[in-house]
């Protein structure tokens, strides 16, 4: 099973953590300055409170003026366990409005057994993130369990996609500048989402124009595409393990039941169709659910 397929069927239900209003309401609770504060405080919280530095290396491609207007501040709002307590009660809100009953079903308890044994396979050595979230309690509720288990094999494949852009040599900046270019992302959105000064992406662009990896700003060559499809099968690659130890038919029936989860949290959070991590179209979920 195509493990790039895996993580665009479980993407979505990770991604309820950042995008939704109950997951907002939550961190602006505990006080934190704004959306962002929130953010990196939920999604670095397994690491316990960690400085700036560390964030901004992990998360890679956040600009450090972004992470700092958030980090080390967010430590003295709350505490990190304060912060996974309300990870998880925004998650808990959120899934229950968007997902109705269906939280409470055979199924969701299912994917989450299925989910749980792949993510105890998900690669922690030398990807901190992935380790971090290994190390934390399954929460008892199903839906939770399942959200745990899926942001553990999300985590873990992000550093191994960080490992890939360094092995491909491209630094935060300039992996924004392909990623964008890849997939029509806007530079100016790219530019805002992650706080790159203009200045630093002109001259990202320009050093992958020297590269030939662009042909022009936002027109990648054949050179860069393979590059760009290089850093993705690495990604996928090293990503494999997991699903490789859950088997076809356990993939399978994994996709079968998280497709119409991640379709019906598509369909209802419009922050998703803006679609700023590359993920399955509306379309490719709605085509795995028919």
């Amino acid at each position: 099973m195509d493990p790039r397929l895996l993580w665009q069927c479980f993407e979505p239900y990770h991604a309820v953590t950042y995008f939704t209003p109950e997951s907002i309401a939550e961190t602006d609770a505990l006080g934190c300055k704004g959306r962002w504060m929130g953010y990196f405080g939920m999604r670095a919280a397994p690491l316990g409170a960690a400085p700036e530095w560390l964030v901004t290396s992990l998360f890679y491609n956040f600009h450090p003026s972004r992470v700092r207007r958030a980090l080390p501040e967010a430590w003295t709002v709350a505490s990190p366990e304060d912060f996974l307590a309300a990870r998880l009660r925004g998650v808990d809100g959120a899934l229950r409005r968007m997902l109705g009953e269906a939280v409470s079903s055979p199924e969701v308890a299912e994917a989450a057994d299925l989910a749980r044994t792949a993510a105890s396979w998900a690669p922690t050595a030398g990807r901190p993130l992935g380790a971090a979230n290994a190390a934390l309690p399954l929460p008892p509720q199903p839906h939770l369990s399942l959200w745990q288990s899926t942001t553990t094999l999300r985590e873990s494949r992000g550093d191994g996609h960080v490992a890939a852009l360094v092995t491909a040599g491209l630094d935060p900046v300039e992996a924004l500048v392909v990623f964008a270019a890849d997939t029509g992302l806007r530079p100016d959105y790219m530019r805002t989402a992650r706080q790159v000064p203009d200045e630093e992406w002109t001259a990202a662009e320009q050093r992958m124009l020297e590269r030939d990896v662009l042909s022009a700003p936002g027109t990648l060559t054949d050179e860069g595409r393979e590059l760009r499809e290089s850093v993705e099968a690495l990604t996928d690659e090293a990503a494999a393990a997991p699903w490789a130890e859950l088997g076809e038919q356990g993939c399978a029936r994994f996709v079968e039941l998280m497709a119409p989860l991640s379709l019906t949290i598509t369909r209802l959070n419009d922050r998703m169709r803006v679609n700023p991590m590359g993920l399955a179209p509306e379309s490719a979920l709605a085509a795995l659910v028919d």
